[in-house]
């Protein structure tokens, strides 16, 4: 997952628990507020009906306007009423004609309750106040027990959040999505520079440039200062290797040849003796030489096109064994490439193709495939083959199938020497056609 997915994906859990949170709290804030409203709006209206109310021992009168015009208007929606002391109506608003209201409640003297209730399949919030009302009728003095209700009906209420709340949403969510476009954007624009150093490295992949060139901001251009100081070290490391192991192999070469020319002075004896000891020295400084050349794996560098540099081994073959009349076969994936260094590649082409050359009868066929982001390369021949408690010695510098036969035995173990820098192996069995198949993994 990339760091900018990452970034947008973390920043979108944390706002959406964020715009849940604050439009739960936004909600409950509207819906508190609104309820309260609702409450002293009722409470004002039972207060004013409570004034206008004229109650004696046995009747209440009330105006004939009650106050309010939703009283007076049936199935309105808001509903008053008046109980004695045993919950009996003494008196209801004329809205209550043809509906159906809450029922009312009896509470005792200074009593107040402010509820919600839900009858007839209808939420509705009733304000109650217990009073006890003095009378007075033909000079005689009493009290009632009375509980003044009013109640409204909160289908208006509830259209009014469910309003609110969709509002809210649409809102929140425009602002979310807006910030999440703005964040995109800006993390675009941040991560610029990441996705340049990116850029520069596929370049130095590919070996279309050999360091990051570009200026970056102070936080990455540490990284970059670092990569480039740990390419040219690895680069400058490996050629003083190659160069030293060449320096002294070649150093070497001009002693054994003045000893290779003085040697014709010396007693037969001992000379076969000082040619075997000139002979072996001269195959150590060639694999020396060659060790040196070896590149091994690198993850940084050019793509090779593997069938062009096989097709220049194999025409190469065919010149030098053209009296052998040998039939030669290439097999591979198309559009096959390797990265690496070209002299190592074509060095275990060179070799492996030569020893199978050399010993076939008529016949070398080369196979080379990918096989799971390796590269498989296979040499068969119809040759004699090797014996399986041969496979072993043959892989040793300076050891031979057949000493008849020109060489110097180091060509399997150089194969073997590259193929270990590219974290590979060798492996030699029989072949289909009778001879020997080498194959080689990098």
């Amino acid at each position: 997952m990339s760091l900018n997915l990452r970034i947008i994906l973390s920043a979108s859990l944390v706002l959406v628990i964020f715009i849940t949170l604050t439009a739960a709290a936004l909600e409950r804030a509207y819906v508190g507020s609104a309820e309260s409203s609702l409450r002293d709006k009722l409470t004002s209206q039972l207060y004013a009906l409570m004034a206008a109310a004229e109650v004696n021992a046995d009747s209440i009168q009330m105006p004939s306007s009650e106050l309010d015009v939703l009283l007076g208007l049936p199935s309105s929606g808001v509903y008053a009423f008046i109980t004695d002391a045993n919950n009996a109506v003494l008196w209801q608003s004329r809205s209550g004609l043809g509906a159906t209201p809450p029922s009312p409640l009896a509470l005792a003297s200074g009593e107040k309750r402010f509820t919600k209730m839900h009858e007839n399949n209808k939420d509705f919030y009733l304000l109650a106040y217990g009073v006890n009302w003095a009378t007075d009728s033909n000079g005689i003095t009493g009290t009632r027990r009375l509980t003044f209700n009013l109640a409204t009906d909160l289908g208006s209420f509830n259209k009014q959040i469910a309003s609110y709340r969709s509002t809210l949403l649409g809102w929140l969510v425009a602002m979310a999505v807006l910030l999440l476009v703005s964040q995109a954007l800006i993390l675009r624009w941040g991560l610029s520079p990441l996705r340049k150093v990116g850029t520069e490295l596929g370049r130095i992949e590919t070996g279309e440039q050999e360091s990051i060139d570009d200026t970056y901001p102070m936080e990455i251009d540490r990284l970059t200062r670092n990569i480039n100081l740990l390419l040219q070290q690895e680069r400058e490391q490996k050629s003083r290797y190659r160069n030293a192991l060449g320096d002294l192999a070649h150093s070497l070469k001009t002693p054994l040849a003045v000893l290779q020319t003085g040697i014709g002075h010396v007693a037969t004896k001992s000379r076969d003796v000082l040619q075997e000891q000139i002979t072996r020295m001269n195959t150590i400084v060639e694999y020396q030489l060659q060790r040196a050349a070896t590149a091994g794996s690198a993850s940084l560098g050019k793509s090779l096109d593997v069938e062009s540099i096989a097709m220049r081994m194999l025409d190469s073959m065919q010149k030098i064994y053209h009296d052998k009349r040998i039939q030669t076969d290439l097999q591979l994936d198309a559009g096959l490439m390797f990265k690496g260094d070209e002299g190592d590649l074509m060095e275990i082409f060179g070799n492996l193709l030569d020893n199978a050359c050399k010993w076939a009868t008529s016949r070398v066929v080369m196979v080379i495939e990918n096989c799971d982001k390796q590269l498989l390369i296979r040499v068969l021949d119809d040759g004699p083959g090797i014996p399986e408690d041969q496979v072993d010695i043959l892989l040793q510098r300076g050891v031979r199938a057949d000493q008849t036969i020109a060489g110097h035995g180091i060509g399997l173990s150089i194969v073997r020497n590259i193929a270990d820098a590219y974290n590979g192996g060798i492996i030699i069995q029989r072949s289909k056609f009778g001879g020997c198949e080498v194959k080689v993994i990098l």
